[in-house]
């Protein structure tokens, strides 16, 4: 099997004529199913900033993630081995939802080679920025153990499921936001579903994808002048249902839904098909705004970035991914092996290297032998 990355390292090789290394931008959404993209058949989510990196650069058609959930699927992309020979095969969840038990996923090894050290021992200025999965506070999983020169976002995945969270981590740090805690999983607990203002309490003030996404601005801005590799790890749109409300507007009138009461997990919403719809324009909107800062930096031509999910679409929560046609007509989906959970979207671009291409092959699963990246 071809490791997971290799297509990154294939591509930087073809592209070597340049006189500096490229930079390198990894981007993983969370959940995104195979179908969500205006590129890949989407009609009803926008996607305009995205659709353009498909148009002008490659736009893969059986590109596989290393495995159907969270936590195993970020495990095979850091170290290149599937999961029958990487350390974390399924969602080992330790510890609990509150910020008193948060204790993340079982961490990987202190002696794990991750991609990480890979892109630093080339030269490298290395992130990653957004939701780890693969160690909580205080275990030898933690990203700056593992090859990453800076972190900021949740260690925690449990605590990815509020994009309000009380904090988020900077490195090894607790980084305070201004929304208080309170848990991701909850019924409607109002009177009138169709009552907007009984939702009031499910949302907060800081937007933790939008501070993300900040942060990877910074990070591309701090080492403009040198080698970088961000892994821009989004946590959209994994559930709760949560997006600033303006960006409803889009929606409005557009898509067949009613109140959702949380009675399937995750938090209630009271228009949760546009909810869902705009939290992925919400993220296109993030990835747009990063174009947009190579291109001022003077940097785009020298930077590959590349976009893809770690498993399909969710099954809960609210969402009616039928109504989406967010597995693009591919069966299953999240949690499922069949190829709406394993095949994902996945695009390359990098100006003046890569020409827009449809329908390359690559498969996300790795080598299983040593270290996963020879």
């Amino acid at each position: 099997m071809i490791p997971r990355l290799s297509v990154i390292l294939v591509i930087i090789v073809a592209g070597c004529a340049k006189t500096q290394p490229p930079n390198v931008i990894y981007i993983l959404a969370d959940d995104l199913g195979y179908g969500e993209l205006g590129s890949y058949g989407q009609t009803l989510i926008q996607t305009p900033h995205l659709d353009i990196l498909a148009n002008e650069g490659m736009r893969f058609t059986q590109h596989y993630s290393g495995s159907p959930v969270c936590a195993p699927s970020r495990c095979t992309l850091l170290t290149g081995l599937h999961t029958g020979h990487c350390q974390i095969r399924d969602n080992y969840e330790l510890g609990g939802f509150a910020d008193s038990t948060e204790r993340g996923q079982l961490p990987l090894e202190k002696e794990t080679y991750t991609l990480g050290h890979m892109m630093r021992d080339a030269g490298y200025a290395t992130a990653i920025i957004g939701k780890w999965g693969l160690g909580g506070p205080n275990s030898s999983g933690v990203p700056t153990q593992q090859g990453f020169d800076y972190f900021y976002g949740y260690l925690d995945q449990k605590q990815a499921h509020n994009h309000y969270p009380s904090h988020l981590w900077r490195n090894t740090e607790w980084d305070t936001l201004a929304n208080g805690y309170f848990h991701p999983h909850q019924r409607f607990d109002g009177e009138n579903l169709d009552e907007s203002a009984a939702y009031d309490h499910y949302k907060g003030v800081d937007y933790a994808p939008d501070l993300m996404a900040q942060e990877a601005e910074d990070f591309i801005r701090r080492h403009a002048a040198e080698p970088f590799f961000l892994y821009f790890a989004h946590t959209v749109p994994h559930l709760a249902l949560q997006v600033p409300d303006e960006e409803l507007d889009a929606y409005e009138g557009v898509l067949s839904e009613f109140p959702y009461d949380g009675s399937s997990g995750y938090l209630p919403h009271i228009r949760p098909q546009s909810a869902y719809a705009a939290m992925i324009t919400r993220m296109d909107k993030h990835i747009g705004r990063i174009m947009e800062v190579l291109q001022e930096l003077g940097i785009d031509e020298n930077t590959l970035i590349i976009f893809s999910s770690d498993n399909g679409a969710t099954y809960t929560g609210g969402v009616d991914t039928a109504q989406f046609q967010s597995s693009g007509r591919l069966r299953g989906g999240k949690g499922e092996v069949y190829e709406g959970g394993i095949r994902v979207p996945m695009i390359a671009a990098w100006p003046g290297t890569i020409t827009g291409a449809v329908g390359m092959v690559h498969k996300q699963l790795g080598s299983g032998h040593g270290r996963g990246f020879g």
